[in-house]
């Protein structure tokens, strides 16, 4: 198949949407599909273009066997809404653009969380009269009242009508969790177009490995140290203040949080723990993909921590993914819902509700004083890695696409 995918995040950016778009089409271009991807030119999540790009109308690149068209954007900081949806908005346009002198794709393929580009991807699939498959990431616009970016109003109510004309629109719709799934299906969206498929790792990529002296050397991370690691975006929706609370009550302790990445929120979380004078908090800007093994060497348990609201039971946080790769326990600080149910399942961690800083620093002194148990955890936790894997995820997006192609009817998932 020909597959033409829209995603405003690509490498060499290093978020979740950036891995999985890039990692599956790896995936496809070994299996014989030709993919080009459609994407802005990087400068995710600080707003600045990353060092050899510049802002330009148009560039094709190759990377590892996928097409990679570059267009020019509105460039803004990952932080606030106004200059944010103006960046959306620039990529809807120049996407549409760039794909209309694309070779005619087998099927279209646009990414949220943000439906602009669904919307770029959906007015192409019918310009260019090809399947249109809408990848459901995020409940975009729920998420931004969730994270407290804006309230409800008549312009959040108008984007909920253009998101709902999208997913009937879509020949197939593949969501990310069983809950996103649920929630389209109770609001008359058809069950029978909409796939399950759950995120995953890159095995070949993540595996244990051991304490990577130089990068604990590099960040001043002593070895006797039991290491709680958040490796990913520090956002509006984690809530990491309360990650500082916690440390603040195991100072002294012989425990250490350390924050890796990038994020809106970060400057502010360093000035919080500056001002709080923490001796036990360690902050390292983002990691070149290829680091990241390094950066969760050095870690004893993965924290996966999000802000405490309803929308957020639904969502399944990648870092969980890469956590069991390393073969990392999992301490989740989150609201019990997709999330929890997983690690629950496979009993690979510990689970505490979200922003209990009390709790999570009691699951913490836990986690240290039972070595053992942490060991069986971290056991688990690479055992349930395979059955995760972006291979996996890859091949089973493949079949929505080729269901989509073929015009056949969607396989639902029990």
């Amino acid at each position: 198949m020909n597959i033409l995918f829209l995603a405003d995040n690509f490498p060499p950016e290093r978020n979740a949407q950036a891995s999985r778009v890039y990692e599956r089409a790896c995936h496809w271009v070994r299996w014989g599909h030709k993919v080009t991807v459609i994407t802005c030119f990087p400068n995710f999540p600080e707003g600045r273009l990353f060092p050899g790009y510049h802002n330009h109308w148009r560039r094709v690149e190759d990377r590892d066997g996928i097409r990679v068209v570059r267009v020019k954007t509105f460039i803004a900081p990952n932080a606030g809404t106004f200059l944010r949806i103006l960046d959306f908005l620039s990529f809807m346009l120049t996407a549409f653009w760039a794909g209309l002198f694309e070779p005619r794709p087998d099927v279209l393929v646009a990414t949220s969380p943000q439906f602009f580009a669904a919307i770029a991807g959906w007015a192409l699939a019918a310009t260019r009269r090809c399947p249109f498959v809408m990848e459901l990431s995020d409940l975009w616009p729920d998420s931004i009242v969730a994270v407290g970016a804006m309230k409800p109003n008549l312009a959040l109510r108008w984007l909920e009508k253009l998101e709902l004309f999208l997913y009937r629109r879509a020949t197939r719709i593949v969501a990310l969790t069983e809950s996103f799934k649920q929630n389209l299906t109770r609001r008359a969206i058809d069950p029978y177009k909409i796939q399950v498929v759950i995120n995953g790792v890159d095995l070949s990529r993540y595996e244990p490995r051991p304490w990577d002296r130089g990068f604990a050397e590099k960040w001043g991370i002593p070895e006797n140290d039991f290491v709680i690691g958040y490796v990913g975006t520090h956002g509006m929706a984690h809530a990491l203040e309360n990650v500082l609370d916690a440390a603040g009550l195991v100072q002294n302790m012989g425990v250490r949080f350390l924050f890796v990445g990038p994020g809106a929120e970060r400057e502010r979380l360093i000035a919080l723990a500056a001002a709080r004078q923490l001796p036990n908090v360690t902050f390292v800007p983002a990691q070149p993909k290829e680091g990241m093994p390094a950066a969760w060497s050095v870690c004893h348990i993965a924290l996966v921590h999000l802000r405490d609201t309803p929308l957020f039971k639904t969502v399944i946080p990648s870092k969980i993914f890469e956590a069991m790769a390393m073969g990392k326990p999992i301490l989740l600080a989150a609201p019990d819902g997709e999330a929890s149910r997983i690690v629950k399942w496979e009993n690979n961690g510990l689970y505490v509700p979200a922003q209990r800083p009390e709790e999570l620093a009691a699951a913490v002194l836990f986690l240290k004083e039972n070595p053992d148990f942490t060991k069986e955890l971290s056991r688990r936790s690479l055992a349930a890695a395979p059955r995760y894997s972006r291979e996996r995820q890859a091949s089973e997006m493949l079949a929505v696409l080729e269901s989509a192609f073929q015009g056949s009817p969607a396989k639902v998932l029990a």
